[in-house]
């Protein structure tokens, strides 16, 4: 696709300053036969130069060791002291490079305790000059580094604790490959920066002569045209390093063999145990509490989006923290770090780390299977995809790849976040029927975090309903689905609509005139009440009567919302053409629920 053209006054303003950085250069090359050149070749500027560029490549390598985990600690960290140590390491950016120098006397100078511990050693040598550059230069490594790191979509480090790595493995792996592209960025700018040094240099480290201090000495000894040489060399060692990094790949990737994957063989069947929880969990403006007593091989934890679903589902997975207790079976596992709870863990969008192919995603868990792994690969219909790319994957993919990643440890538990969510509807009906299916093959227990109540029920034999952070009903799903215990969990698992009535003392609702004898109706007097979906039929030779307000078309069919007397009640007639103003209907009193 081509791209599209900036606006002229955009691209006026950016040539401006472009022409200005560029115009110095230009000037140096049109002074090419006034300058004293001879000294370019010469002993004493071809030491200077080596002594910056080796001085920088050194400081370099320190910025790398110690700026790059620093980074990663600052982007991984909240609070006050964090954000002070922020600014305490950009501190150098904003001190003049003299004054640098002048601080860095008082703590390494020759009459400093350092110093004289030292025999002067950190000043007037090599290591001074690295200390100065290192100084001045490292808030480009450390600032870029925390950028870099800070952009990673953090349920990526997530999911590789789910997945049994280790914290160190989390950075190598996962974060450091990620955030190379702006680490790199800030090495370059770290390094160009290092070499370019002079102020806090020409006071720590007078001696030996780095480039910068050359080429003043040159100016103040020569004037300005014995300056030419040095400048000229600095700016062709500057660019040349600039070229030969934009040459150097700009992202971390790695290829697996498929050889590790060829033999495939069906996992193990899973020990299944009980899982039980009671989560508390406080956030601003949110307050989770949610307990489940176990007793399901299969729980969906249903409700409305901010219900407070995925945060339990963190919980378990180890990735949040809150209090209360996890148990599966005897053990509990919620003081256990998420990399030993031994559980699979499937977020929204799947979170696939986009520098590995498939499959070196497949093995990438600890203790991962490969035979297990190739199996699952074929299963989910990925064993031509092997060697693409996870941001070169569809959606579908993207999601059968994150359940095969986690399924390829053998898992005792599979935690599901809304894994259908993000796919088209054969896709869904394809990956459910393939996650139902689990529980054939290996009998694994699942949470299901789900907001879709047909999904909750394809694939989980009980239901958790969380409203507001709270449990508004559990238990079967027969039960919760057939006897929702509020309009609003009523709601959420499919009934559309909500009336008010009376219920007289023998369990009789009256609908439109017509008394209908409720089989479970416990209390007399005013009651909300509403139909289970499929519950009212149309019905020429029915009893109610009632006007059509709303028609809804369906591949099956039409929906019709009637009117009766000022009672709603949906159905469904199968003629796609339905005109009808005025429909006689049915009610079966079994499928009609009661709340007082």
């Amino acid at each position: 696709m081509k791209p599209m053209r900036s606006p002229v006054a955009i691209r006026l303003l950016g040539g401006l300053l472009a022409v200005y950085l560029g115009l110095p250069l230009i000037v140096l090359v049109a002074h090419l036969g006034v300058g004293t050149w001879q000294a370019i070749g010469q002993g004493p500027t071809l030491s200077a130069m080596a002594t910056s560029v080796e001085a920088a490549t050194v400081s370099t390598l320190i910025m790398a060791l110690g700026g790059i985990p620093l980074g990663y600690v600052l982007a991984r960290s909240q609070g006050r002291s964090s954000r002070l140590l922020g600014l305490l390491v950009q501190l150098p950016l904003a001190l003049p490079p003299l004054v640098a120098g002048i601080l860095l006397l008082l703590l390494v100078g020759p009459y400093t305790l350092v110093g004289t511990l030292t025999s002067g050693a950190l000043s007037q040598t090599f290591l001074g000059i690295v200390l100065a550059q290192t100084f001045v230069a490292s808030p480009f490594v450390i600032v870029s580094a925390r950028s870099a790191f800070q952009a990673i979509d953090p349920e990526l480090i997530a999911v590789a604790a789910t997945l049994g790595v280790r914290p160190f493995g989390q950075l190598w792996r996962v974060a450091l490959p990620l955030a190379w592209p702006g680490i790199m960025a800030g090495l370059a700018l770290g390094w160009v920066r290092a070499f370019g040094e002079f102020g806090a240099t020409v006071m720590l480290a007078f001696h030996p002569y780095s480039l910068p201090v050359a080429t003043y000495v040159a100016f103040g000894s020569s004037g300005l045209p014995a300056t030419f040489a040095p400048v000229m060399l600095a700016a062709v060692t500057g660019l040349g390093f600039l070229v030969l990094v934009s040459l150097l790949p700009s992202r971390w990737r790695r290829k697996q063999q498929q050889t590790a994957l060829s033999a495939s063989h069906p996992p193990a069947p899973a020990v299944a145990e009980d899982l039980s929880f009671s989560l508390r969990r406080q956030l601003p403006g949110f307050s989770l509490d949610v307990d489940w007593p176990g007793g399901a091989r299969q729980l969906a934890i249903l409700g409305p989006s901010g219900a407070g679903k995925t945060v339990t589902l963190r919980l378990l997975a180890g990735v949040d923290h809150g209090q209360g207790e996890i148990r599966y079976g005897r053990t509990r596992i919620d003081q256990l770090p998420a990399e030993q709870r031994a559980i699979g863990y499937v977020p929204q969008q799947g979170a696939i780390f986009p520098h590995l192919s498939v499959a070196d995603q497949a093995i990438f868990g600890r203790g991962a299977d490969p035979g297990a792994a190739a199996f699952w690969l074929r299963e989910m219909g990925l064993w031509a995809r092997l060697g693409a790319y996870g941001d070169e994957l569809s959606g579908g993919e993207r999601q059968r790849l994150a359940l095969v990643r986690a399924l390829a440890r053998n898992p005792q538990l599979l935690l599901l976040d809304e894994p259908l969510s993000a796919l088209d509807q054969p896709l869904r009906r394809d990956l459910r029927r393939q996650i139902a299916h689990l529980s054939a093959v290996r009998g694994l227990p699942m949470v299901v975090v789900t907001h879709d109540p047909e999904e909750a029920w394809a694939l989980a034999e009980s239901v958790l309903v969380l409203v507001g952070g709270r449990v508004a009903q559990a238990g079967s799903r027969e039960q919760v689905f057939h006897r929702p215990a509020s309009p609003e969990v009523a709601r959420l698992v499919g009934f559309t609509d909500i009336n008010s009535g009376t219920v007289d003392g023998q369990g009789g609702l009256v609908v439109a005139g017509v008394r209908l004898a409720i089989p479970d109706a416990v209390h007399a007097g005013a009651v909300r009440w509403s139909v289970a979906p499929g519950g009212a039929q149309l019905d020429p030779a029915g009893p109610i009567r009632g006007r059509v307000v709303e028609r809804i078309s369906r591949t099956d069919g039409t929906e019709l919302t009637v009117d009766a007397m000022g009672a709603r009640v949906t159905l469904r007639d199968g003629r796609p053409g339905v005109a009808d103003q005025w429909v006689q209907f049915s009610i079966r009193p079994e499928a009609v629920v009661l709340w007082a």
